[in-house]
């Protein structure tokens, strides 16, 4: 053995004694066709983050999958008949081979077109040792295309990796036929050789070739279809003409490989269709189906909320049916979603001690501090609902996340684009002012969902974009005191501006509405106040018992000791920016700094800012995954609190059941800070931001807020939005989460492969 896949194997068994891969078999009936969970298949390895097939893909992929994880291997031909694990039947979709031996592009005839590229029949093996691997998909980061990732024969792959389970897909068996090199053959060898557990090809006549050779023993011939208006090749049918006929099928394959799309139709708007019986008529006729094309970073369906475990549980936990597997880019995210998540309910006890804090509602599925967006927050398992205030000319409080109009409503459509006014002291230009109207005029208005990611093309619930109604904050106080929240948090901002120059008192209308709602006379709920501003969370300490939140309104690295002195004076608890916690350089993570335990080691609870779904929100180490973003911040620093503005991913997390397994799986443990950037080559790092700022005493300390005059208080006449119906039910008690392994060997190995 070479001394370093000596090395590798060390670290592989040092590993695994340190990190068990392993997970509970509970006892739930699942609705495959064996009534066992379904399989996990990383296609190409961990092919969302590393270069597709290469040898970093398959063993993160390992290393973080089920411990009866499948790799999938497309099989391509070498010049001298040697089959490799590579994408792509052009090798330049997927290597460097194009600036390795830029003259030697070829065409050829490719499923009945004319092809120009690089085909892997006009290279000797030993011509592409000289070639590199690189991420075929553009919007994905390139900056592991320098490391080592040599194209793998299968027998590599095997030998290095010893995948639990081996799909060898062969997706060109015609073409590779027309230039005499059997596929056929090689397969058969292989098979003699290895274990394989699965073989597919979009080609009938490939699987009728083999099928007499594969009809016993472990290996399953799986057939793969591709677009219902695609030809099969052999027989001269679409795709969507053969799948009619799943009794032919089953003459000649165990099991068919679909697209989701066949399954869970999806809309030109992005929503859900009905499902197809599909999987019900497949099972019926003793045919396996397995869902491919999932991947963290496409765009989903509006129905799942941007949350890909949610994608993957609805096609393999619902009342109807389940897949027998899934083809997965992210395999963690897959392997986490059979053994976690499938089969939970919102009553499932809690096994993580943190809070889940509302932004606006549930503002990922609804216009942010609605009715709808609050009905929905607390239907999720939301634990604390959160109100921003705002003070309409007529001095009403009301929850918007913004004193800009224009942020959340659709003032900018309306006749009040004629008050938009610049106002330097906010900096804010053309802004339509919630202090310039009356509540009623406000009430005219309809709320607009925030996009945060538009620019990206992604957007939130379009068909709800202007769904509820605003509500008054003693309305909001009403619907929280009668639903399962267990506290409330109001946010409470430019309170010193609203004050000196609109002469408004927030604070003292705050302080009249909480005090009118019996939120004084301890009704269970907890009360926490928010802001950035020390001053008003002085006010409050000086008159009321509330849980003071102190809000840290930019990224910085750390925070001085005599900087917390302060903030205790005023606050017992703070907010902090995700990167406050976790730096990053161009979206990867570069190391973990001691904010939180610095905060908390003075006794001061920390919620972190803020948890989206989408993965463009996400540095590129949690693998587009919300849930492994919350983890790595829930079970590596601690953190008290999690503010989100989609409440059902962190309700879900925190009853996950393998959070309470003794034996940690890889793929419900927190990421190492750090971890991609190190196995980078020099000149794919990133390139390095500005330090974050030290918090200092100086940035904390505000003066008192000016003396206004009241404001008149309504007492209400039924022109609000009435509050939503809370569902019934309490929140469970939560439990203490444990401190979870990293997956720092993969770091590891990947630098020596």
């Amino acid at each position: 053995m070479p001394p370093t896949m000596w090395m590798l194997s060390l670290l592989c068994f040092q590993f695994l004694l340190f990190c068990s891969l392993g997970s509970a078999d509970f006892p739930t009936k699942w609705q495959t066709l064996s009534g066992k969970a379904p399989l996990v298949v990383a296609r190409g390895g961990f092919s969302g983050i590393f270069p597709d097939s290469s040898l970093n893909a398959y063993f993160a992929a390992v290393q973080t999958g089920l411990q009866d994880l499948v790799l999938w291997c497309d099989v391509q031909l070498t010049k001298d008949g040697i089959g490799i694990c590579f994408p792509d039947v052009r090798l330049e979709n997927a290597s460097d081979i194009d600036l390795v031996y830029p003259k030697r592009r070829n065409t050829y005839v490719l499923n009945g077109v004319s092809t120009p590229g690089w085909f892997s029949l006009d290279f000797n093996l030993k011509d592409l040792e000289r070639i590199n691997m690189k991420q075929r998909i553009y919007s994905r980061a390139p900056n592991f295309d320098s490391s080592p990732n040599q194209i793998l024969t299968i027998e590599d792959m095997v030998t290095q990796i010893r995948p639990p389970g081996l799909w060898l897909s062969v997706p060109h068996d015609a073409f590779f036929s027309q230039h005499n090199q059997s596929m056929r053959s090689f397969i058969i060898s292989v098979s003699k050789r290895t274990i394989v557990s699965y073989i597919s090809s979009p080609e009938v006549g490939f699987l009728k070739s083999v099928a007499s050779r594969f009809r016993r023993g472990p290996t399953k011939l799986v057939f793969l279809l591709l677009g219902p208006d695609e030809v099969e090749p052999t027989t001269n049918q679409t795709y969507g003409v053969l799948l009619a006929n799943l009794t032919f099928i089953k003459t000649f394959a165990a099991g068919i490989v679909i697209p989701k799309s066949y399954i869970l139709p999806v809309d030109n708007s992005l929503y859900l269709q009905d499902s197809t019986t599909i999987v019900l008529d497949a099972h019926a006729a003793g045919l396996q189906v397995f869902a491919s094309n999932f991947a963290n970073d496409a765009i989903l369906p509006y129905n799942y909320s941007y949350d890909p475990v949610s994608e993957y549980l609805s096609f393999i936990d619902n009342s109807k049916f389940s897949v027998d597997g899934v083809l997965s880019d992210f395999p963690i995210t897959a392997s986490a979603s059979v053994d976690c998540y499938a089969h939970m309910s919102k009553n499932d006890n809690v096994k993580a001690n943190v809070l889940v804090i509302s932004n606006e509602g549930a503002s990922g599925d609804f216009p942010g501090c609605t009715d709808r967006a609050y009905q929905k927050a607390v239907s999720d398992g939301v634990d604390i609902l959160d109100c921003p205030v705002q003070i309409t000319n007529d001095g009403i409080l009301f929850c918007l996340g913004s004193i800009n109009l224009r942020d959340r409503t659709t003032a900018a459509q309306s006749d009040y684009i004629g008050r938009a006014t610049d106002n330097p002291d906010l900096s804010i230009e053309k802004g339509i002012f919630a202090y310039n109207l009356t509540w009623s005029e406000i009430q005219s208005l309809r709320p607009a969902i925030s996009n945060p990611y538009s620019r990206f093309s992604m957007f939130r619930n379009p068909k709800a974009k202007n769904d509820g109604k605003l509500m008054q904050l003693s309305d909001f106080l009403a619907f929280a005191n009668t639903s399962s929240v267990s506290g409330v948090i109001i946010s409470i901002e430019n309170a010193a501006y609203l004050a000196e120059k609109q002469g408004l008192g927030v604070t003292d209308v705050v302080l009249d509405t909480l005090s009118k709602a019996g939120f004084n006379n301890h009704t269970g709920k907890k009360v926490m106040i928010r802001s950035s501003d020390s001053a008003v969370l002085s006010k409050f300490k000086s008159r009321s018992k509330y849980e003071l939140v102190y809000l840290v309104d930019e990224d910085v690295r750390d925070i001085l000791n005599s900087t917390i002195l302060e903030i205790k004076k005023f606050a017992s608890s703070v907010v902090v920016s995700k990167k406050s916690v976790f730096p990053t350089d161009d979206a990867f993570v570069t190391h973990d700094t001691i904010v939180v335990p610095k905060l908390q080691a003075y006794n001061l609870s920390v919620y972190v800012q803020f948890f989206l779904n989408e993965f463009v929100s996400q540095p590129w180490d949690f693998f587009s995954d919300p849930y492994v973003e919350i983890n790595s911040h829930v079970s590596y620093y601690g953190i008290n609190g999690v503010i989100t503005d989609f409440p059902a991913t962190a309700a879900k997390y925190k009853r996950n059941r393998c959070l309470a397994y003794k034996n940690m799986p890889l793929y419900m443990s927190p990421v190492m800070p750090g971890s991609l950037i190190a196995i980078m080559a020099k000149q794919d790092l990133p390139p390095a931001e500005a330090p974050n700022p030290v918090l200092t005493a100086d940035s904390v300390v505000e003066p008192p807020l000016p003396l206004t005059r009241l404001p008149i208080t309504s007492a209400g006449d039924g022109s609000t939005a009435p509050g939503p119906v809370p569902p019934k039910g309490g929140q469970p008690t939560l439990a203490v989460s444990t401190m979870l392994c990293a997956i720092a060997l993969l770091l590891a190995a990947s630098v020596l492969c």
